[in-house]
């Protein structure tokens, strides 16, 4: 057996080592995401509250600019963006939070061991739970309205989550480790998803992106997840096997890199922390 055979058998066994040991420390993720949970709202008047607050204003403003004000022609556009507004929520605060997520538990990192891809997952984690609890408000617009649903379309929703999920994952892997080194990065983070949000569908239908450059705007990880929910509950419709293939090639694509670069980068985390 070749040398590079054994190199890429013993990467392969270093690799799933490392899974059994996040596995191991699972009980470690589901306290820190309690702890999130709990203490995101802590000592707010509303609390747990903010948790549908902030998605649905989100929602008002960006309907009265479209709606009213722009006059969108998109019909029932207030549907057309919340179905695509909570996931890229869940998504943004992903990156921005958990950019910091290794530098805010700069003291545990120093002190004791474990795996310190148990922060960004779980910081991740807490967020994903927090867009399912705001989907309950998506499913309450759409029964109410009388808008309705594709329950045999429904069945893909949890598989286009958990993509979407895989794929924060990736992204806070990666945006994590490199703020330790580049601190301005998670201030500049915001600026950038901000203006992500406006190069992805959120807000408006990939029919408006001009054909010659729909392939540069479908390298974006973000637009087939984006079409991906908007097929599956605004258009009614089983999402098209072409997105959801993209869908999952992405999310596994970012949460190789990250992991990569984060495995590379946490040797120095303690010195610069």
């Amino acid at each position: 057996m070749n040398r590079a055979v054994i190199g890429g058998l013993e990467r392969d066994k270093k690799f799933m080592d490392h899974i059994k040991e996040l596995y191991a420390y699972r009980q470690m993720i589901f306290s820190l995401v309690h702890k999130e949970l709990r203490g995101r709202y802590k000592g707010s008047v509303l609390g747990f509250a903010w948790t549908f607050i902030n998605p649905l204003l989100q929602l008002c403003v960006y309907t009265m600019v479209f709606s009213v004000i722009m006059k969108a022609s998109i019909e029932k556009y207030y549907i057309f963006l919340f179905v695509a507004l909570i996931p890229w929520i869940f998504f943004s605060t992903s990156v921005t939070g958990g950019s910091t997520s290794i530098l805010s538990a700069g003291d545990m990192v120093k002190k004791i061991y474990f795996p310190r891809e148990v922060l960004p997952i779980s910081f991740v984690t807490g967020a994903f739970i927090n867009m399912l609890l705001c989907f309950l408000v998506v499913f309450g617009v759409l029964f109410v309205t009388g808008f309705g649903f594709n329950y045999f379309a429904l069945l893909y929703l949890p598989a286009v989550m958990m993509v979407e999920y895989i794929l924060s994952i990736g992204f806070a892997l990666l945006v994590s480790s490199l703020t330790i080194y580049f601190r301005d990065l998670s201030y500049i983070l915001g600026i950038i998803t901000m203006a992500w949000q406006y190069l992805t569908p959120v807000m408006y239908s990939s029919d408006m992106v001009p054909a010659r450059l729909l392939f540069v705007w479908n390298l974006n990880p973000m637009t087939p997840v984006i079409e991906a929910y908007r097929q599956i509950l605004y258009y009614r419709q089983i999402p098209n096997m072409s997105t959801l293939l993209l869908t999952i090639i992405m999310g596994f694509i970012s949460v190789a890199v990250g992991y990569i670069i984060f495995r590379c980068l946490q040797k120095g985390f303690a010195e610069e922390l």
